[in-house]
């Protein structure tokens, strides 16, 4: 599962999407959240998918690495489905035992959250996989840049989100390194209940914690020789700049929300 984990990872390629202002990315990916969860129809959910695979394709990522992302929260899909299946009010119940029913209105909730779950993964996938860490930190710092008059430390915020997203492929590459190394010492994670399982996980949390605390010693050690200090005054090598392309994308993503608003209140 750990080698499934695509948030943080970003995929080289020259494609549409790859060129847009990480500002753009990161303001389509919130106004598709939105739309996601405004979707309530059958005829809105097939807009939205529509959608995600156009922008999929525009991408030019391996819808692979798109179900790498899913595979990795197939038990957070699974539980949804099955609390909201068995234990979801509904009026026109079908089947009833004991405490557990399936009412027509259940599994409509099964079906949509299910689909809402995947292509959220799926969604937010596109934006990390075409966008490196050091845009989405210039991104978030540029877009957000009205908060600092509020005294918001924005820059410092966007710099420990890009730190957190490049350490999470590195964290779960050093955690299957461990798990391997520990499966050569004999130790075996597949034996036992699920808490024999979760306790033959020890072998691996405290050398991850500990590899994590001396990877982020080492990093702050690296920053203070450099004598980093901050956003105040700093220069970019490469200034955000809105092309043609990126205004027509906000004028795109407009308009998809507005269509869904209208399908759902309309």
């Amino acid at each position: 599962m750990l080698k499934d984990i695509t948030l943080g990872q970003y995929y080289p390629a020259d494609s549409v999407i790859h060129r847009l202002d990480p500002r753009v990315k990161l303001f389509s990916t919130i106004v598709y959240i939105v739309t996601l969860f405004l979707a309530n129809r059958t005829l809105s959910l097939i807009l939205v998918t529509l959608f995600l695979m156009w922008i999929i394709v525009l991408s030019k990522v391996p819808v692979s690495m798109m179900l790498k992302g899913v595979r990795a929260i197939w038990v957070l899909i699974l539980l949804t489905a099955f609390f909201n299946l068995f234990f979801a009010a509904g009026d026109d119940v079908l089947v009833r035992w004991h405490f557990i029913s399936i009412s027509s209105q259940s599994i409509r909730n099964t079906v949509y959250y299910s689909i809402r779950l995947i292509y959220l993964v799926a969604g937010t996938s596109v934006m990390t996989l075409t966008t490196t860490p050091n845009q989405l930190t210039d991104g978030m710092e540029e877009g957000l840049h009205f908060l600092t008059k509020a005294r918001v430390p924005i820059h410092e915020i966007a710099m420990m989100m890009s730190i957190a997203l490049r350490f999470i492929p590195i964290l779960a590459e050093e955690a299957d390194k461990i798990k391997k190394a520990q499966m050569a010492r004999g130790a075996d994670f597949d034996e036992g209940g699920l808490i024999k399982k979760v306790k033959g996980l020890t072998p691996i949390l405290i050398p991850l914690f500990v590899s994590a605390f001396r990877r982020a010693n080492d990093l702050a050690t690296a920053m203070e020789a450099r004598c980093y200090r901050g956003g105040e005054g700093r220069t970019k090598m490469k200034p955000l700049k809105y092309t043609r392309t990126d205004f027509a994308a906000y004028v795109i993503i407009l308009a998809f929300l507005a269509l869904i608003i209208v399908i759902r209140f309309l």
